[in-house]
């Protein structure tokens, strides 16, 4: 147990965590030369195209060190915020983490975060400055950053380039020599932490976990604490780029367990894994609940397709332990889910990991979050709305409380006056500014998490150039003046473009929605009016013109009382149309409420 290292990398988005990975497992033999290519842990497609971590990969490699073997295990953690849960979840099976800056961008808002993650929980820090051979890097300054940040001495900031392979023996020896090695009591009896799990569809749920007390064996009989369901461990091994059965996994150790398990449901990140024979008595104290921050609704696109979707959303559950839905019902979509995602980001990968993985074409709804509403009856307990349709009568309504955030945005000092102007229009208050040099400037708001849903984050990376970092955290709720916002269309309220907005921008939203939809619904045979309204009252209107056919061309000379009855006639039609007609939305309309900005 004293040679078994477990460690993570974490870092701000394209700081170079998964190239000094790639780096790593080059240095230790852990890949041959055929298996090698860039971003070698981000297995997914959709990483690929984007260069980003979407999931944390574990993978274990032996080191050899002044004549000693070691066997280290490393986990590769994704950089963007929406993926912070992955990080958690990774931080709670190690004991130490590289924290790793860019040596041209210096410390981002996400460095941040994710150091608070590892100090809560106690992990050893190594901190890595790469990208030390870019013309632009400052390094310098820059170490000086990670010492006022750290308060660690300059020595220790390991210079590196996960390019040119610079600083990889050191980073090996300092991970050997600095982070402690895993306690735990190899004679209790089983205690492991499920930190991730897969779904395999020939062998069922494959579950990742860290063993803290006591072994894990081959064929033995082992429960789940969390369902107290029991299982024969069929297969266990160690998590290699391919995976290597094995007959035990000792205490400290990292590894694999296939049980045969084909219901998704009963795995649970962050469960205890113990012998049913003779259990351990107390749980592992699991991660924290996640807490969505978007809500969005998952239709299938046909209705007979539910039980599928349902059964797709359980297994990328199982491999993004932070997407949280249950069943719900629309009027206009018929049956779906009510999902709760960490961000917009979030919110993309999962339509388009349901699409790729499991041929599944679904609808989503526009997203929004979750309110507090009181009535005149009973003014202390809060109703809670997730959705618009969920609000209210105003008329019995006696406030509405909304999620307030504490978002904290690292900009270049430049674009502080922008950075700030875009946080006002989006009902922010500034509570703090703060020079960390003379060109940078971290700024503090409090701001509602609906301002922040849409394209608050796009809008902040247009303004700043690039140059601005964003981070946040929930910091309860607040009184709001909000109003329903609904979109009929030819007279018809279709709910799942209704939303809940603060009244004074509803107008301007209303207006915009009503444009939006005017360019992208396909001409009728009769007018559509498309309106916005707030209860009885209507706030904005666009009409989609007909489709004419010229029924006069035939009429040439002639009384004019004989074009009058022919259009009268085609008016009547037209009436009667209108009343049947039946409107549909394509699905861009959906997407479309999202970008009204564009």
């Amino acid at each position: 147990m004293k040679n078994i290292r477990n460690f993570c990398i974490i870092a701000h988005i394209d700081h170079g965590k998964s190239t000094l990975a790639d780096r790593l497992l080059d240095a230790t033999g852990a890949v041959t030369d055929r298996e090698k290519q860039a971003q070698l842990l981000d297995s997914m497609d959709l990483e690929r195209e984007r260069g980003i971590t979407i999931k944390s990969h574990a993978i274990q490699m032996d080191y050899e060190y002044k004549g000693e073997k070691y066997t280290l295990n490393l986990i590769d953690t994704p950089g963007h915020v929406d993926f912070s849960y992955e990080v958690s979840r990774s931080i709670a099976a190690c004991e130490g983490a590289l924290l790793i800056v860019d040596a041209a961008q210096s410390i981002q808002a996400q460095t941040i975060s994710n150091l608070y993650l590892a100090l809560e929980n106690d992990l050893e820090i190594i901190p890595v400055l790469n990208k030390v051979d870019l013309p632009s890097a400052n390094v310098e300054e820059v170490t000086d950053d990670i010492v006022d940040l750290l308060g660690c001495k300059p020595e220790e900031v390991i210079p590196a380039s996960a390019k040119t392979g610079l600083g990889i023996e050191e980073i090996l020896s300092a991970i050997i020599e600095r982070i402690p090695a895993p306690k735990g009591n190899p004679d209790e009896s089983l205690q492991a932490l499920i930190f991730d799990s897969v779904y395999n569809p020939f062998r069922g749920v494959e579950t990742y976990f860290r063993v803290l007390n006591g072994e894990i064996r081959k064929g033995q009989h082992i429960k789940f604490m969390a369902t107290g369901k029991s299982y024969f461990a069929d297969e266990v091994g160690t998590l290699r780029l391919k995976q290597f059965p094995r007959d035990v996994i000792k205490t400290g150790d990292v590894g694999y367990l296939i049980t045969g398990i084909k219901e998704a449901k009963e795995v649970k990140v962050g469960d205890t894994i113990t012998d049913s024979k003779n259990p351990t008595v107390n749980m592992i104290e699991g991660f924290e609940d996640v807490k969505p921050m978007v809500f969005a609704g998952i239709y299938p696109v046909d209705t007979e397709d539910y039980e599928e979707l349902r059964n797709s959303m359980e297994k990328l559950q199982l491999n993004d332990a932070s997407l949280v839905f249950i069943p719900e019902s629309s009027a206009a979509l018929g049956f779906g889910f009510r999902c709760g995602f960490l961000g917009m980001l979030h919110l993309e990968i999962i339509q388009e990991r349901l699409e790729r993985e499991f041929d599944m074409t679904v609808i989503t709804t526009v997203p929004n979050v979750s309110y507090y509403a009181y009535t005149n009856k009973n003014p202390e307990t809060p109703i809670l709305v997730n959705n618009p349709s969920d609000l209210p009568e105003p008329s019995t309504l006696n406030r509405v409380e909304e999620p307030y955030i504490k978002a904290t945005i690292i900009t270049k000092s430049d674009f502080v006056g922008s950075v700030m102007s875009l946080c006002i229009e989006k009902r922010g208050e500034i509570t703090n500014q703060t020079y960390l040099t003379t060109e940078r400037v971290e700024l503090t708001f409090d701001m509602p998490l609906a301002e922040i849903v849409f394209d608050f984050y796009d809008r902040l990376k247009t303004v700043s150039k690039g140059y601005a970092s964003f981070d946040y955290s929930p910091i309860g709720m607040r009184q709001s003046h909000l109003v329903k916002v609904d979109v009929l269309l030819n007279g018809n309220v279709v709910d799942a473009l209704s939303a809940l907005l603060h009244r004074d921008n509803a107008y301007d939203i209303g207006k915009k929605i009503c444009e939006k939809l005017r360019q992208l619904i396909p001409r009728q045979q009769f007018d559509i009016p498309i309106q916005a309204a707030i209860g009885a009252k209507i706030i904005a209107r666009e009409t989609v013109k007909a489709l004419r056919k010229d029924v006069t061309a035939k009429c040439y000379g002639g009384d004019i009382s004989r074009k009058r009855k022919l259009l009268e006639k085609q008016k009547k039609g037209k009436k009667r149309m209108r009343q049947v007609g039946n409107v549909e939305i394509p699905q861009e309309a959906f997407m479309a409420v999202l970008k009204l900005n564009d």
